[in-house]
């Protein structure tokens, strides 16, 4: 095949050499991206892995356009090795080795192999000559197919990245929760349906990452779905794993709460009964009564209950039902302790009632109107309300609230 003329008169001895110099400087840079290309850790993760649907169709696009690059890549150095080598022959070039050199530089000295030609370009008889391109050319073919590539491994890249990353979080959860389980001796369904789930999502992870992406985007939500799942397995079995190592004492500290609780029950029983001689017709709150049902949640917890530990989650199960039943204990003593006091308080409203008349009849005896007949009226008809079992409080406030008033009216007299 006869090579293609060049339609320009050949470049100077100068000309030559300062194309030379661009061409090598060219192809150092086109090296250092290309190699660093293939060093990225995105190119690395899909050359490395065996895939699957949209990301193998990555792959398979990254491979054939890095080949082409690499194609482009070496033929452009050939060309360039070829000048350099005759103007290395040649100190003081005549207008024939300029000719070539001139061909050699900026001709379309870069053949692309037959393969490499398009099908709508080839005949059914002709054998299909190799495209030919000028090392310009050459590399202005290359820079989109880098940057295609580039952008491809980045996006990639960004989101396996992203999702390997997650993955390795969620599988530590696994671990720390698939060792407890064995320290415990026993199964977990909820932790078994969470590791086959977690299982699938791993393998799509590795050979397909990009059917987990969403706009381009790592989408984690499965993956923290189950971190979140297993998360919640592992403190289950955390709680287990204290409890079995504190059993006895966790008891110890929930029945010390009951006998709490009942003592409180009954000193609420006890203050309303007074109450109810003493107060007439007082509006009480509900007694508390919780300690019976909660003694028999305790008993149901200590009582062995065979085949839990075979079925697993025993450890796990009653570490909730102590939790639970620490809680309801607690809550039910301040409960009963809450309410006693508002029983009291009745029998306390009495006493500050009580208080506050005596402290009124003195300071009428202060003010001079100790032989007041009337304020000792008022005085006798407030202090038997109060001192009469049941007492009327509302009666007794009136009648004390009137005799304040008398008091307070003298001492306003005494005082003009």
């Amino acid at each position: 095949m006869s090579e293609p003329r060049l339609d320009r008169p050949p470049m100077s001895r100068d000309e030559a050499d300062g194309a030379l110099a661009r061409l090598r400087d060219e192809r150092e840079r086109i090296g250092a991206a290309l190699l660093e290309l293939e060093a990225h850790q995105g190119y690395q993760l899909l050359e490395g892995a065996a895939l699957r649907g949209a990301t193998l169709r990555v792959q398979s696009d990254v491979r054939s356009r890095t080949a082409s690059l690499w194609l482009l890549f070496d033929l452009h150095g050939r060309v360039l090795s070829a000048a350099e080598e005759l103007r290395a022959r040649h100190g003081r070039p005549g207008q024939a080795q300029l000719a070539e050199l001139t061909r050699l530089l900026e001709g379309p000295s870069v053949e692309l192999p037959a393969a490499e030609v398009p099908l709508e370009r080839r005949t059914l008889l002709a054998a299909p000559s190799g495209e030919r391109l000028t090392p310009r050319a050459a590399v202005d073919r290359m820079t989109p197919l880098y940057e295609e590539v580039a952008r491809a491994v980045a996006a990639l890249d960004a989101v396996w990245s992203t999702l390997l990353s997650r993955l390795a979080e969620v599988e530590a959860e696994r671990r720390a929760a698939e060792e407890l389980l064995e320290s415990a001796g026993g199964e977990d369904p909820a932790f078994e349906r969470l590791r086959d789930e977690l299982e699938t999502v791993a393998a799509t992870v590795r050979a397909d990452p990009l059917a987990l992406a969403r706009d381009g985007h790592a989408d984690t939500a499965r993956l923290d779905a189950i971190r979140s799942g297993l998360a919640e397995v592992r403190r289950g079995l955390e709680e287990a794993e204290r409890l079995r190592e504190g059993f006895a004492a966790r008891i110890r500290g929930v029945s010390a709460v009951l006998d709490l609780l009942r003592e409180a029950e009954a000193e609420a029983r006890a203050v309303r009964d007074e109450v109810l001689a003493k107060i007439a017709a007082p509006a009480l709150p509900d007694l508390p009564g919780s300690s019976a049902a909660l003694a028999d949640r305790l008993a149901a917890v200590t009582r062995p209950r065979p085949g839990a530990a075979a079925r697993g989650g025993g450890w796990r199960g009653t570490a909730q039902r102590v939790a639970d039943l620490e809680r309801a204990a607690g809550a039910a003593l301040e409960r009963a302790r809450e309410t006693t006091g508002l029983i009291r308080g009745l029998l306390d409203r009495r006493e500050e009632l009580r208080g506050r008349l005596q402290a009124y009849r003195v300071k009428a005896s202060r003010l001079g109107h100790a032989e007041d007949a009337e304020l000792a009226r008022s005085y006798e008809q407030a202090r038997e309300l109060l001192w009469t079992s049941p007492c009327d409080l509302r009666r007794a406030t009136v009648a004390l609230t009137a005799y304040q008033r008398a008091v307070t009216s003298r001492a306003k007299g005494a005082d003009r």
